[in-house]
């Protein structure tokens, strides 16, 4: 690269570090959340509190960490990140709750799973509803940007795509978990149970439209099985249903509904070794 060349683009460069300000780094933002999650739950906490006292101070300096960070976001013109802090932190008790009934939904529906200490330790499902309860509350306080680098550091940890903005209830089981998109504006009901490769998505829209509806509504007690996909705003699953294994659903159904996806397989043999295919994988 010519030197002149080189001397502009490092200007170019530093003009966009210099108009970034004061953000702050993923890295803090991650170990923000990990600081809650080891808070809440004991099994997964490098740190041991003595006393109450211990927790309130951990609350407290959660709360200047949330502030702090909050300082580096482009929060709209009068909003005050102190307050913004203060009603974060008032949700927790409300946030910890519903991830104690989660692990419980998780470790009751699956036959693998030992106990609720194995469920909140090792499972990524877990693991992804627990970080998008904390990012859905600071989406509802309408916090900008933050909620999705959450979001999206679970994404990248899990393999389990949920829009901070979805909005699901208790008792909500996700298993095996990898590959799982819930878009943004989609509701889920209390007792859910949700496989692998399941996609709650769009229909095509376009962009000034983003505002509207346009993910599914699931009822309380739906289960949907691996690489089903459910789209569109109007769809709505009824409650008790049961969605199999890659079915494709753009349509409401009734409560009560069983729908399966037959797909026809067809085996033949060969009398002779030398006609079979080998694979090589």
């Amino acid at each position: 690269m010519p030197d002149k060349m080189k001397e502009q683009f490092a200007q170019q460069l530093f003009t966009a570090h210099a108009q970034a300000g004061g953000a702050i780094p993923k890295s803090a933002i991650c170990k923000f959340t990990d600081d809650i999650l080891q808070l809440f739950f004991p099994q997964l906490s490098e740190q041991k509190f003595a006393s109450e006292k211990d927790i309130l101070l951990h609350l407290g300096l959660l709360e200047q960490d949330l502030h702090k960070i909050l300082l580096g976001m482009p929060l709209p013109e009068a909003t005050l990140p102190e307050l913004l802090a203060t009603s974060f932190l008032d949700r927790l008790p409300g946030i910890y709750e519903l991830l104690l009934k989660d692990a419980e939904a998780i470790a009751n529906e699956d036959p693998a799973a030992l106990n609720v200490e194995e469920v909140i330790r090792t499972y990524p499902g877990f693991l992804a509803i627990a970080v998008h309860r904390l990012a859905h509350a600071l989406h509802q306080l309408q916090v900008p940007l933050l909620p999705r680098i959450l979001a999206e550091s679970a994404h990248a940890r899990t393999g389990i795509d949920i829009h901070p903005g979805a909005r699901i209830g208790s008792y909500f089981c996700i298993d095996h978990g990898t590959g799982i998109v819930i878009g943004e504006t989609t509701h889920i009901g209390n007792y859910v149970k949700i496989y692998q490769g399941v996609t709650l998505g769009a229909m095509s829209v376009a962009k000034e439209m983003a505002n509207i509806k346009r993910h599914p509504t699931i009822e309380d007690h739906v289960v949907i099985y691996a690489g089903a996909t459910i789209l569109g705003g109007n769809t709505v699953v009824g409650s008790n249903s049961v969605i199999g294994g890659n079915v494709w659903l753009t349509e409401s159904v009734p409560p009560y509904s069983r729908l399966y996806h037959k797909a026809q397989i067809k085996v033949s043999r060969s009398e002779d070794p030398e006609d079979s295919i080998i694979f090589s994988i």
